[in-house]
């Protein structure tokens, strides 16, 4: 490739996250690293944070999640919309990845056409095609939390989470000149991940994956927004960073 100057990028392993030792390895001969942009994930094995790992391990190398099968129940008349967007943009985001690519993107009622070596039966498109109609599946409403606003060149930012410490300034009772500082440990944050895009906007997806009703406060640059979300939904805010 190098020889032929050539400029497509090489991905190594493409495959679970339970075998992050295969890149790496890979990663540890400088003739091939050299030549590689980074590793490919998928997660039907293994942990999220097999991704921050690797990060850690080679920050100069990057890494791409590059395969998710999405489905639900045929027929089913609600959206089980939460546990997909929580793994597979809050997860996989918060895991270094660059990107985040879904199975297929259409697919007719039988999930055809596949290969018979290697294709899956199973695996819906975001959207089903049956002759002239269309019909939007679960992985389709998953991605557009994300791709409607996290538009290309958006760069993900820190966001509080679960188990994340926060900075608190009080006065001091007896000093008014005296701030005391004092560490919180969030442990009632809601799942998220939040981004700047290109033109200047901040994006905040948010998951309620509880049993109840979610109260929680957006709080940025000292102004701050009381919401709601409904158990089992997603939110996703948009506002001005400036």
């Amino acid at each position: 490739m190098k020889a032929a100057n050539l400029k497509t990028k090489i991905v190594l392993f493409d495959h679970n996250l339970d075998r992050p030792d295969y890149p790496l390895n890979i990663l540890r001969d400088p003739q091939a690293a050299q030549y590689v942009d980074g590793s490919g994930f998928h997660h039907y094995g293994g942990d999220m944070s097999a991704m921050t790992l690797l990060h850690n391990a080679r920050p100069d190398k990057h890494v791409y999640f590059t395969e998710q099968m999405i489905t639900e129940r045929p027929g089913s008349n609600t959206i089980a919309i939460a546990a997909p967007v929580k793994r597979m943009i809050i997860n996989v985001m918060q895991n270094w990845s660059r990107n985040v690519v879904l199975w297929n993107f259409a697919a007719d009622p039988n999930n055809d056409p596949h290969t018979d070596d290697g294709g899956c039966s199973i695996c819906q498109g975001a959207v089903t095609l049956d002759g002239d109609k269309v019909s939007r599946n679960l992985a389709y409403y998953v991605i557009a939390h994300a791709s409607k606003f996290v538009r290309p060149g958006s760069v993900r930012i820190g966001s509080t989470n679960k188990g994340d410490q926060s900075v608190m300034l009080t006065i001091d009772e007896d000093r008014q000149d005296i701030f005391r500082v004092a560490t919180i440990r969030n442990m009632e944050a809601l799942p998220n991940v939040a981004f700047r895009t290109p033109e200047g906007k901040i994006v905040l997806i948010v998951v309620n994956d509880s049993y109840s009703t979610g109260s929680f406060r957006v709080q940025y640059r000292g102004q701050y927004a009381d919401l709601r979300l409904q158990p089992g939904a997603v939110g996703t805010y948009v506002w001005n960073s400036d």
